[in-house]
């Protein structure tokens, strides 16, 4: 298992471009050193929307997909794909990318088993999961490229008016239910919910979009800070 290492950076549901270029200054930073992160750890869903065998929806968030090409050769980086974000790893080819099925993934904290997941793998319906599967197929993804700026256009659109920073009052009998999956780690740290919280063992990570914070590894502990 990989350890994470004290000054490691987590990075949740920043869905750039359409909310907020903080994801693309933190990357700035980190490329000019101003931010000097041991691991980082993207969460998913730092893309409104991008996904892989796809050129037309790489233009609209280029400079951010450069920027990580650049750093994954001088920074080790792990990507969770989220909902928004997957089929990655026909892009970030030089980035450790983990699908929606190969979460969630155990790495060690200060000896403590943790698991890590965008967070939208445990209580979903069956048509989520259904939907989740069919729209990460490499097959249908390209059976739709006639008709790829039409979709991406209509959807990119959307997604930019789409108010995604909410309350979720119901969370902790989320997290109780999602727990039940992971009886066999000390910690678990997800993305998705864009809450910010500690709830016991489960950390859900704020949303760099709506709490405009990162996770920080400071003496083994997760840290919400703004950057």
């Amino acid at each position: 298992m990989i350890k994470i290492q004290d000054k490691a950076l987590f990075i949740a549901d920043s869905h750039y471009p359409h909310h907020g270029s903080e994801f693309l200054n933190i990357l700035q930073q980190i490329d000019k050193k101003t931010i000097n992160p041991t691991q980082l750890f993207l969460m998913g869903d730092n893309f409104d929307l991008l996904f892989g065998y796809n050129d037309y929806i790489q233009t609209f968030s280029k400079d951010a997909i450069e920027l990580l090409q650049k750093i994954s050769l001088k920074v080790d980086i792990y990507y969770f794909e989220g909902n928004h974000d997957f089929c990655l790893k026909h892009i970030f080819t030089n980035i450790k990318v983990y699908s929606r099925e190969e979460q969630p993934i155990v790495f060690t904290l200060n000896s403590k088993k943790v698991a890590l997941s965008h967070g939208d793998k445990f209580v979903t319906s069956l048509g989520y999961d259904f939907y989740s599967k069919i729209l990460r197929n490499k097959f249908i993804l390209t059976l739709l490229k006639p008709w790829e700026i039409t979709i991406i256009d209509y959807r990119m659109k959307k997604l930019s008016q789409k108010n995604i920073c909410n309350s979720f009052k119901t969370l902790d009998k989320r997290v109780e239910k999602i727990l039940k999956y992971y009886k066999d780690v000390e910690l678990v740290i997800e993305g998705h919910f864009h809450q910010g919280k500690v709830l016991g063992k489960y950390i859900s990570l704020p949303s760099l979009a709506c709490q405009r914070e990162v996770g920080v590894v400071e003496n083994a502990n997760i840290v919400f800070k703004k950057i």
